[in-house]
């Protein structure tokens, strides 16, 4: 029989929103750690604030091709579209409870964003210089949504396999909070490393970008 607050989470999805934080938090790594507690850990730990660092890499070539002055800003758009392909699904997998349909939305952003990566690629190559190295950046850019995806998965089987039957509970298509939340602290240092190792670099990409296309059409 479902308690009280399961059936509420059910039928007021809002409600258990703005109730997200009140329960405890789970912890990253538990007092018997195993499998489950070491894929937690690397996601959490290593992929996640590690993706950061081929990020700034693709950055620093753009950079150094000078980007603002060949594909420019429509090239710098591109970027940020696959940012936010990339960074929705994550944010929805820290915040919600992993159900078929957060797992739809990690499946369809990783589907997106490899086929915007195919465009800004083709696009790219015909403006500006794409060095066998930044292409190799551009392969751990592409497999990691995958990659978080596939650890998701892993810890969360039940969710797989209601998927898998088309979702037939009653929570299986609502975007609802964890019942047990990440802990605060550790939301707030991922959220300032991705806003300082992405969204700054990124910005000011776009920045020297408009900033060039503006004084051409000046000139």
């Amino acid at each position: 029989m479902p308690t009280p607050s399961a059936s509420a989470a059910a039928t007021l999805p809002a409600r258990a929103w703005i109730r997200w934080r009140k329960g405890r938090d789970l912890p990253i790594s538990s007092s018997t750690p195993g499998v489950e507690d070491a894929d937690r850990r690397f996601l959490l730990y290593g992929l996640l604030p590690l993706w950061v660092v081929p990020g700034v890499a693709d950055w620093w070539m753009h950079r150094r091709t000078r980007i603002e002055d060949t594909s420019g800003a429509r090239e710098s758009a591109v970027h940020a579209l696959m940012m936010t392909e990339a960074g929705i699904p994550v944010a929805v997998g820290l915040l919600a409870k992993i159900n078929p349909l957060v797992l739809s939305i990690m499946g369809g952003a990783a589907v997106a964003h490899g086929a915007t990566a195919l465009y800004d690629v083709s696009y790219a190559t015909g403006k500006r210089e794409v060095r066998p190295i930044e292409q190799h950046i551009h392969s751990f850019l592409e497999v990691l949504p995958l990659t978080a995806m596939a650890f998701a998965a892993c810890l969360h089987p039940e969710a797989v396999r209601a998927a898998l039957r088309g979702g037939p509970g009653a929570e299986d298509w609502k975007l609802l909070p964890k019942e047990r939340p990440l802990p605060a602290g550790y939301l707030a240092v991922l959220a300032a490393t991705i806003g300082v190792g992405v969204a700054l670099p990124y910005a000011e990409e776009m920045k020297r970008c408009l900033g060039a296309r503006r004084r051409r059409r000046g000139a």
